[in-house]
């Protein structure tokens, strides 16, 4: 909108313009009557009714094509009129020159980038992919734009991913265009209507992780047999050991004590080795929850032999999985709490429904943990307390162990603790229906701090589990 100097500017000299014709009407009028002086008025009003229409014309059929080559030239008003037109339209055109530049520096940059990246629709549409995405997912952006994603890759574990609309973990899968390849895709809702698809290429690091999970094995069963042999000698010197004095006993008792404290250090580094080299569970069945909480704390009262206070809290749900390793988990969550609850203390075992899954608690009144160290509690070896861990008899792979369980069954581990006051650990698992086989998902553990805060579920997007 024009201000008031500029619109004076335009206004002012079609003013003093018809001003100065009506004095020269009326000097004509004075010298040769009136009635030629309107006559002459009337005529020379035509003229500038004639030339508006001109002007108006060449400005319509400008807005039509509008151009910065083409803009008309015009006289007094009109003048200034299609100056400021020249130079509206040159800035617009700078202004979208610039635009198309940025646009396609951003383009050029996204195609250099390692990852691959595809904007897709609500409809999995394919808007725009840079060539990476083109490699990994085997399509064309000129031949393939506009074509569903999913009619186009068909891997079942990734048309199960999309068509399951959780995209909160990453999939990690063999694309079939790429057998050789394992990629990791995740899914990032930036609009109502689009999304972003971003894929990269994890082979390497894979090939790493899967060396060092056959090394860790095999050095693992290969210490195994040893260890048992040990074992075996230092239980019989203890047995026959009715000779030896208080020392040799104390130090005999001492050696078996690590003997054992390695051997169960080794089964649990087996354990993880076999979870981590399997995608899903071996077999699913139907499991009791309510049974498999009786037995565990049936367990939980032979470990504790009595230094504790047991309950449990037990409704009648069914959990779908490998029994096995659900027990596994739930095991060490409750071996957890005898170790870390002081004598006289209470633990509490549930299953109880929960967001529409279920949850497999153990709540105690031990120690509890600090919130600056829950994030970090399914890590391996990690320990709060290094000392008290080696006391109880610890071998700091317990919760790992819970966590490779719930990633293959698709759960999560959420931790309520404070200092003093004890702890809740709940393993909670979707329902079947929610549970699009077993896929590979990268999925961090939403770890809880007292005060309810996912301190877990924050990890990098690409965070391998």
């Amino acid at each position: 909108m024009l201000n008031d100097p500029e619109r004076y500017r335009v206004i002012l000299p079609a003013i003093a313009r018809v001003a100065a014709l009506a004095v020269v009407c009326a000097g004509i009028g004075w010298l040769w009557g009136a009635r030629v002086g309107l006559w002459v008025g009337v005529a020379c009003l035509g003229v500038l009714y004639l030339g508006q229409l001109v002007y108006l014309s060449a400005l319509g059929n400008w807005l039509e094509r509008p151009s910065l080559a083409t803009i008309p030239n015009g006289i007094g008003a009109w003048g200034e009129v299609f100056a400021r037109l020249y130079r509206q339209q040159r800035a617009s055109e700078i202004a979208q020159q610039r635009l198309i530049d940025n646009e396609e520096r951003f383009r050029r940059t996204i195609s250099a980038l390692p990852d691959g990246i595809m904007l897709i629709d609500a409809s999995f549409q394919i808007e725009w992919c840079n060539p990476v995405a083109e490699r990994h997912l085997a399509v064309s952006l000129r031949r393939d734009q506009g074509l569903r994603l999913t009619n186009l890759v068909r891997d079942p574990a990734f048309v199960a991913y999309m068509g399951a609309g959780r995209f909160e973990s990453p999939l990690l899968f063999s694309p079939l265009a790429l057998p050789a390849a394992t990629l990791s895709l995740a899914v990032v809702e930036f609009e109502p209507a689009r999304s972003i698809v971003v894929t990269r290429d994890v082979t390497q690091s894979e090939r790493v992780d899967a060396m060092r999970r056959d090394f860790v094995a095999n050095v693992s069963h290969e210490l195994r047999t040893p260890l048992t042999v040990i074992k075996g000698f230092l239980e019989a010197m203890i047995d026959a050991g009715a000779d030896l004095d208080s020392t040799r006993l104390h130090h005999l008792n001492l050696m078996y004590e690590q003997a054992d404290r390695m051997h169960r250090l080794v089964e649990d580094l087996l354990i993880l080795s076999r979870l981590e080299s399997q995608e899903g569970p071996e077999s699913e069945e139907d499991v009791d929850a309510a049974q498999l909480v009786a037995e565990v704390a049936d367990e939980a009262r032979t470990l504790s032999a009595g230094r504790h206070r047991i309950s449990v809290e037990a409704e009648k749900l069914r959990l779908r999985g490998s029994r096995d390793e659900l027990r596994s988990a739930y095991s060490n969550l409750m071996s957890n709490a005898v170790r870390y609850t002081p004598v006289g203390g209470q633990f509490t075992l549930r299953c109880v429904a929960q967001d529409g899954g279920v949850a497999l608690q153990v709540e105690d009144t031990g120690i509890g943990v600090a919130p600056e160290h829950i994030p970090r509690l399914t890590e391996r070896f990690y320990r709060v307390d290094k000392s008290r861990s080696r006391e109880t008899g610890g071998t700091g792979l317990g919760l790992a162990i819970v966590k490779h369980v719930l990633i293959r069954h698709q759960g999560r581990l959420d931790v309520q603790s404070e200092v003093g006051r004890g702890s809740l650990f709940s393993a909670w698992f979707p329902p079947e229906s929610f549970r699009c086989g077993f896929l590979r998902f990268q999925r961090p553990l939403g770890l809880r701090d007292a005060a309810g805060l996912g301190l877990g579920a924050a990890a990098t997007l690409f965070e391998s589990a």
